[in-house]
């Protein structure tokens, strides 16, 4: 119990920075860039955990998702960035995702089956609320440029279908009990 207590707090403090982005200061375009690349970046390297530990198929093929859907928008915001001639510049929300998302993996990697499965999914469910909430009241409203903002647009829709299908999962987790 003490080690999903660990990871929950891992989740709080993943969902905690997704609130600083909110109440901070408008970020700058290479902020923006630098916090996107970070959040995908924590949830590509928590789907690459969960499809080494779990055993559920349904866990397996959600993180499977978010490890391609994640790179995908990570890849976009690379070749968007270079393009711009734009350096993601590192700040105090990007280094609290890494953070977050590092405290987040040594908790999880301390679980196994279905408690795993439970931690795993319960993050993602807190995760994606969080960076939803970002991207809509922080990041797309601040991003200066046309083409950083088109991105951040075009992306939230999978950001939305990704927090329903782990509200989905996690529910079908619930029923199976610990």
């Amino acid at each position: 119990m003490k080690i999903l207590a660990t990871c929950m707090a891992a989740s709080l403090v993943s969902l905690s920075a997704g609130a600083a982005w909110a109440e901070s200061a408008a970020p700058t375009d290479p902020e923006i860039a630098a916090i996107v690349v970070t959040a995908n970046q924590v949830d590509i390297d928590a789907g690459k955990l969960a499809k080494s530990r779990s055993k559920n198929k349904d866990v397996d093929e959600f993180a499977q998702l978010m490890i391609t859907d994640h790179t995908g928008v990570n890849k976009s915001a690379t070749e968007l960035v270079t393009r711009l001639h734009v350096t993601p510049e590192p700040n105090p929300t990007s280094e609290s995702l890494r953070k977050g998302g590092d405290e987040n993996l040594a908790a999880l990697e301390k679980l196994h089956g279905h408690a795993f499965d439970k931690a795993y999914v319960d993050h993602e469910v807190a995760y994606h609320e969080a960076v939803l909430q970002a991207v809509d009241k922080t990041l797309i409203p601040n991003a200066k440029n046309a083409e950083l903002k088109a991105l951040l647009v075009k992306v939230r829709p999978a950001f939305v279908a990704h927090l329903e299908h782990a509200k989905k999962l996690q529910a079908e987790l619930e029923k199976r009990g610990a």
